[in-house]
């Protein structure tokens, strides 16, 4: 199979607090319950995009360009993988069939998801796909961001915007820059879900009201 260059979404979705939350507690329990939540999550994303990968506490899915249509759609796609996490992070809060700290932990757990458009190459080495490219290094770069909040959070680049058509201010997205090295500064716009939740977004565009996070 011949390496194809594509342009599309990057999409990864992160627990936060996974690391803390795994060496910190039974292993038996620690790791099932981070897979039952990143199977929520996929259950709800995919389609339309594909999950290209699973990176221990995240899932790194790609919707090349025609996949999710309308582009805007994307933000209801995220906005089901929130509530995915969410609705499986109850139900395992609730089971009170082991009182170990790790299953009493799980609400401390936090769901972030970036969103970029760019282009990547697929490519198939040793028989294991592969996504590569600068655009596939920065959507991981900002795993690793300034953003500090107690709630789950989305995460957008200018560019992941611009091919959903989407007006930052609509949706009330919080700008901040982000800076790397290699890519300099990398202008950024969060929505937390805990502000669309309680507002609904009175966004101006059809796509924005009917997609918001809430």
């Amino acid at each position: 199979m011949a390496d194809t260059t594509k342009l599309g979404f990057l999409v990864l979705a992160d627990i936060s607090g996974y690391t803390a939350f795994v060496t910190a507690t039974e292993l038996e329990h620690g790791p099932p319950i981070i897979a039952a939540l990143l199977e929520a999550v996929i259950g709800r994303i995919a389609p339309p995009l594909d999950v290209f990968q699973i990176e221990g506490d995240a899932v790194f899915a790609l919707g090349v360009d025609g996949t999710v249509v309308p582009p805007a759609s994307l933000l209801d796609v995220l906005r089901a993988g929130f509530d995915g996490f969410r609705a499986r992070q109850r139900e395992l809060e609730a089971d009170d069939s082991c009182t170990c700290r790790v299953c009493r932990g799980v609400s401390d757990l936090r769901l972030k998801i970036i969103g970029h458009h760019g282009s990547y190459l697929e490519q198939t080495i040793g028989g294991r796909a592969q996504a590569v490219g600068s655009d596939v290094i920065l959507a991981h770069r900002l795993l690793k961001n300034g953003v500090s909040r107690s709630d789950d959070y989305a995460l957008f680049t200018r560019p992941a915007l611009e091919r959903m058509g989407i007006d930052p201010a609509s949706l009330e997205l919080s700008e901040r820059t982000e800076h790397y090295e290699h890519f300099g500064d990398v202008p950024c716009f969060v929505l937390s879900t805990a502000v669309a939740d309680s507002s609904c977004v009175e966004a101006t565009g059809t796509h924005d009201a009917q997609a918001a996070l809430s």
